[in-house]
C-alpha cells in the first residue's frame, strides 16, 4: 500500500499516512476525478472502512482529504455514529490528525499560516475556504479554466455540466449567477473554476 500512496503524498508524509491507514485499517480506493467531491468516507455491509480520493488532486489537497476523510472514520469509532459528520467532534478529530502534517517539511511556507488559520476551525471542505483554496489551486496542473471571480461582470461562462450562466453581482462573499437556459439565480464561489465563454 506504501508505494501505491507514495506518488500521491509530499515525501516527508508517506510514513504517518500509512501509520493512519494501518491504525484505521482502511481500505483506500485512489479514483478518476469528480466534479463534486475530492473524497469520501463509508462504512460498507461487511464493517470495511472505505475510503475513496480523486487521483487529479495535487499532493498537498491528496493529503489533506484524506486526513479529513480518515477524521470521519476516527470521529465515528470515538463519539459514535450519531454525531454530526462535520460537527465539533469531527472538526476536533481532524485537527489533531492533521497538526502533525503542518510543518515546513510537507507543506510549502506560503500554506503554513494558511493552514493554521484554515484549522482552528476546519470547514466541511477545504474549498469553502477561499484563501486557502487559492494558495492550494497554485501546485495543480495548468488549466484553461478561470475562476469566477476573475471573469468580468456581465461575462457568460460554462461549468462542468455544460451549463451556461451569466455572472451578476457579490453578495458578501459568492456571485450571483443567472442560469441562461432556466432564468434561476445561483450563487457561486469565487474560486469556482469556470470556462469564460467569447
Amino acid at each position: 500500500m506504501k508505494h501505491i500512496i507514495e506518488p500521491y503524498l509530499p515525501e516527508h508524509a508517506v510514513d504517518a499516512v500509512f501509520e493512519l491507514i494501518k491504525v484505521y485499517g482502511v481500505h483506500l480506493k485512489i479514483v478518476n476525478d469528480r466534479v463534486t467531491r475530492h473524497g469520501d468516507y463509508h462504512r460498507d455491509g461487511s464493517g470495511a472502512h472505505r475510503i475513496t480520493v480523486n487521483a487529479s488532486l495535487n499532493k498537498y489537497r491528496f493529503l489533506i482529504t484524506l486526513v479529513h476523510e480518515i477524521a470521519h472514520l476516527a470521529a465515528f469509532e470515538k463519539y459514535g455514529r450519531n454525531i454530526k459528520p462535520h460537527g465539533n467532534e469531527w472538526k476536533l478529530t481532524f485537527q489533531r490528525l492533521m497538526v502533525p502534517f503542518i510543518r515546513p517539511e510537507i507543506f510549502p511556507p506560503q500554506l503554513l499560516p494558511l493552514l493554521a488559520r484554515h484549522f482552528r476551525n476546519p470547514k466541511a471542505s477545504s474549498d469553502t475556504d477561499a484563501t486557502l483554496s487559492l494558495a492550494l489551486k497554485q501546485f495543480d496542473e495548468k488549466s484553461e479554466k478561470n475562476y469566477i471571480f476573475e471573469i468580468p461582470f456581465g461575462s457568460q461562462f460554462r461549468i462542468h455540466n455544460g451549463k451556461i450562466f451569466r455572472k451578476g453581482v457579490q453578495r458578501v462573499k459568492r456571485f450571483e449567477c443567472l442560469e441562461i437556459s432556466t432564468g434561476k439565480t445561483y450563487l457561486f464561489n469565487p474560486n469556482a473554476e469556470v470556462e469564460l465563454l467569447p
